[in-house]
C-alpha cells in the first residue's frame, strides 16, 4: 500500500497554511545541514517564497548552496506530509510589503496582524526574498492506513463471539 499523495494532492496540501521547516547543506563539507522552521508561501504550480533576514546563516547557506529542501506536515493524526526540494531561482534583495502582510495574514490572528507588521517593520529592509522551483517531490498521507485500520478492526469485532454474561444460568 502506498501512502504517497498525488501531485495534485501535494500541491493542495502544500498550499494550506503549515509551518515550513526549511533544510539546506552545510556551507563546508563536514558541517551539519541546517534545518530552521519557517513561514512559506506556496500556490498550486507556482514557487516556494520564503523570508528571511539577509545576513542569517540560512541566507547565507542558501546562497552557497542554490537550493533548499521545504517540507510541512500535519501534526495531528491522521500525519501527512509534503518534502519538495529544487533550485532557488530568485534571490530578491528587497521584500514587497504586500507580501510580507500576506505572509502575516497567512499565519496569524487577524486581530494581532496589523501590530506585528508594525513591531517587525526593519524586517522590511534587514530581510531578503528567496524563492524556489520544487522539482522533487515526497508526500505521505496516513489518512488511508487510518481507515484501513478502522475496517479491520471494525471486522474483527464483528467476527468476535459475543461475551457470555457472567450471570448466564443463575438462578
Amino acid at each position: 500500500m502506498s501512502f504517497a499523495m498525488t501531485r495534485a494532492e501535494s500541491e493542495r496540501f502544500l498550499a494550506g497554511v503549515h509551518v515550513g521547516v526549511l533544510s539546506v547543506g552545510g556551507a563546508e563539507p563536514d558541517a551539519a545541514p541546517l534545518a530552521v522552521p519557517v513561514w512559506y508561501s506556496y500556490r498550486p504550480g507556482g514557487l516556494i517564497t520564503v523570508l528571511t533576514g539577509r545576513a542569517s546563516a540560512k541566507a547565507r547557506r542558501i546562497r552557497a548552496a542554490g537550493r533548499f529542501t521545504l517540507c510541512a506536515q500535519q501534526e495531528e493524526p491522521p500525519c501527512r506530509y509534503v518534502c519538495v526540494a529544487g533550485p532557488v531561482v530568485a534571490i530578491e534583495d528587497r521584500v514587497d510589503p504586500e507580501e510580507r502582510a500576506a505572509l502575516a495574514r497567512r499565519y496569524l490572528p487577524p486581530a494581532t496582524v496589523a501590530a506585528y507588521l508594525v513591531a517587525t517593520d526593519e524586517q522590511l529592509t534587514a530581510d531578503i526574498t528567496v524563492r524556489m522551483r520544487p522539482e522533487r517531490w515526497l508526500s505521505a498521507d496516513f489518512a488511508a492506513v487510518t481507515g484501513r485500520i478502522a475496517a479491520l478492526e471494525g471486522r474483527a469485532a464483528a467476527e468476535r463471539p459475543a461475551p457470555e454474561h457472567p450471570t448466564a444460568g443463575c438462578g
